[in-house]
């Protein structure tokens, strides 16, 4: 099937026996009747496998081009199974701008388990060889990244991990898999923050994770099962119904983002926008090649770099809502420095350009002029 089908199909071949649902029913069970020790129908407790969960995990799993999919609690819990497949002395080299969250977890959890990060620039796949050496396990990709909008080269740094046999894994939040579909291009495991696009209404908190290597599938389960950061019944049904407008959602966002790129280009307050369908974006051709479009994300500094002005912009927005998170139908507009990035140094963040003065914006599907409206106005501070 194709994208479009797949985001309502795939994976689902089977039609609910009880009763014909068309959607997955929400199995709202912790365990399962058994006619005999061990002999049940393929679910015996709930953190093991739920019917609802193993439905989304199917359906992740078809849109990417996967074989196994596996949801968790939220995009953290999913990133935490991943560090679980090392063990002390190995190391990660991870994209240098990318989620404060996930920079945390690496910077504050596990380093201090005996893993080393390296965190890098990967504009230039060529420079990881530089970091690569007989312990590194894992490449971390983001792409585009959070909140700069790097792109980075899927398929160039794949032939690096495969040539040194390094599990190559991309957080494909920003893109999904309706723009972006990392397995194709040589990754080992995509990664998402469900809470995001995939969910797309901004009412459920999820992580997920797929890949096509059998063995690390077994390995992620068996970490995912031990662990038992899953996923509830409700919010996995959520997420179903999420995938089955993604291709739709997307494609608005994308349209919406670029209007807004365009605009914030021309405007006197606006010092530099980022967002990788510009001309301008030092990765365009990259995304070219491997998106589909651009996104709907979009992220742009004032003139001044000034906090003050940062702030009065934030609070003069009326369609736009300052909030954290992104990815839903309506539009948010956040402050990196002071919001998801806050726990990254401030000398480390302005290496990486995400000065006091940065805004990050989550384009919403509304009306495209309603919201450059309302940026022209709350630039006119």
């Amino acid at each position: 099937m194709k994208f479009n089908s797949k985001a309502i199909h795939g994976g689902q071949e089977d039609i609910d026996p009880a009763y014909g649902a068309v959607m997955p029913p929400i199995y709202q069970t912790s365990t399962y009747a058994q006619a005999s020790p061990g002999q049940h129908k393929g679910f015996e407790y709930s953190r093991s496998a739920n019917p609802t969960r193993t439905a989304l995990e199917k359906a992740l799993a078809s849109i990417e081009n996967g074989t196994h999919g596996l949801v968790f609690s939220s995009g953290l819990a999913a990133i935490d199974a991943i560090m679980k497949l090392l063990k002390p002395e190995d190391e990660v080299i991870s994209t240098n701008d990318l989620y404060g969250g996930t920079y945390r977890l690496f910077n504050s959890i596990f380093k201090d388990f005996g893993i080393k990060f390296h965190f890098v620039g990967m504009s230039n796949p060529e420079t990881l060889a530089t970091y690569i050496n007989k312990n590194t396990q894992m490449i971390w990709v983001e792409t585009p990244t959070n909140p700069m909008m790097n792109i980075i080269d899927i398929k160039a740094i794949a032939e690096i991990t495969q040539k040194h046999h390094i599990n190559l894994v991309v957080d494909n939040t920003f893109a999904t898999a309706y723009l972006q579909q990392p397995l194709n291009l040589g990754a080992d495991i995509v990664m998402h923050s469900a809470t995001k696009y995939l969910g797309g209404h901004s009412d459920l908190v999820m992580g997920s994770l797929v890949t096509k290597d059998k063995q690390l599938a077994e390995k992620l389960h068996f970490i995912q099962n031990a662990s038992g950061a899953i996923a509830g019944p409700m919010d996995s049904f959520l997420a179903l119904r999420g995938i089955k407008t993604l291709h739709l959602r997307m494609q608005r966002h994308s349209e919406n983002a670029k209007a807004i790129a365009g605009f914030l280009v021309q405007h006197p307050s606006v010092n530099q926008v980022y967002w990788p369908g510009l001309t301008s974006h030092p990765n365009h051709d990259i995304a070219k090649r491997q998106m589909k479009d651009f996104g709907g994300m979009v992220s742009f500094s004032l003139k001044g770099d000034n906090l003050n002005d940062a702030i009065k912009f934030l609070e003069r927005l009326k369609v736009f809502t300052l909030a954290e998170s992104l990815g839903g139908v309506e539009s948010l507009a956040g402050h990196p420095a002071s919001m998801t990035h806050a726990s990254i140094p401030k000398p480390e963040r302005e290496k990486l350009g995400i000065v006091d003065s940065l805004i990050r914006l989550s384009v919403g599907i509304e009306d495209d002029t309603d919201l450059v409206a309302d940026l022209d106005h709350a630039l006119n501070f």
